[in-house]
């Protein structure tokens, strides 16, 4: 019913830059929520960025200041724009959107398939 497709991760030596990019596509009535988490294997899922209700940004902790997180409602997409990467922000990342679905009661969280983020040293 509901697809997130993420694009723009890869490799990149300590110190570069990336962007991230997630689009939503299907039986979407509306989006609340967009945002990314990345997860290392073997250790648990951690929040990114995300622009939750009423536009409320909220960023990881490791992140001060290196990244920028934007949300564009109206073409479903939301972007993560990475600079200062290090090689401990290697990681899958994944795309997720708190969609409400065309005729069905409820919101409910949508993931990607996640997008390889790999920082050399």
């Amino acid at each position: 019913q509901v697809q997130l497709v993420e694009s723009g991760g890869g490799l990149v030596q300590d110190g570069g830059s990336l962007t991230l990019s997630c689009t939503a596509s299907g039986n979407i009535f509306s989006i609340d929520g967009m945002g990314w988490y990345r997860q290392v294997p073997g250790e648990q899922r951690e929040l990114v960025a995300q622009v939750a209700s009423a536009g409320i940004v909220r960023y990881g902790n490791f992140v001060k200041g290196r990244f920028t997180i934007s949300k564009d409602s109206a073409k479903k997409t939301v972007s993560l724009q990475m600079n200062s990467l290090k090689p401990e922000d290697t990681a899958i990342y994944y795309c997720y959107a708190d969609v409400l679905v065309l005729n069905t009661e409820g919101w409910k969280y949508y993931w990607g398939q996640g997008t390889q983020v790999t920082v050399s040293s």
